[in-house]
């Protein structure tokens, strides 16, 4: 197959994890510099892009684990979405659990930090889909 003779329909597929700690009721959220597909990027959840050998949640805990020290388990699909700033760009979002790992910045995060779910919002400086927020805010108890 032939990519590059599409022009609609073909995206380049990221795994994102909502990597949540159950008994601090935190996210981990980690910060990028220079990212080379979003200028605006800064904050954003960890993951990246999968091959195509294994499955997307094999690739996700590899990318996590990478980039923030930080093993996960029980991952479960939950949104989907293109970006206004960036519409070929197609990003998968994971509800993760915590398993284990001190959290530290590695690969391209510079930072990484727990947050309340609902605190994303002031880090983010690109789109965060409603829907998706929606989700955040249901994991605050």
């Amino acid at each position: 197959m032939e990519l590059s003779k599409f022009n609609k329909g073909v995206f380049l597929v990221t795994v994102l994890g909502i990597v949540y700690n159950p008994k601090t009721e935190k996210i981990l959220i980690g910060k990028r510099e220079k990212d080379p597909y979003v200028k605006k990027l800064g904050w954003c959840f960890p993951g990246g892009r999968p091959a195509y050998e294994k499955d997307l949640e094999y690739y996700l805990e590899k990318e996590i684990a990478k980039k923030t020290n930080v093993k996960i388990k029980d991952c479960k699909a939950i949104f989907a979405k293109t970006y206004p700033e960036e519409r070929k760009i197609l990003s998968i979002y994971y509800l993760c659990n915590y398993a284990s790992g001190k959290a530290k910045p590695k690969d391209k995060f510079v930072e990484v930090k727990w947050v309340k779910p609902t605190e994303v919002k002031k880090y983010f400086t690109t789109s965060l889909h409603p829907t998706l927020f929606k989700f955040l805010r249901g994991l605050e108890k």
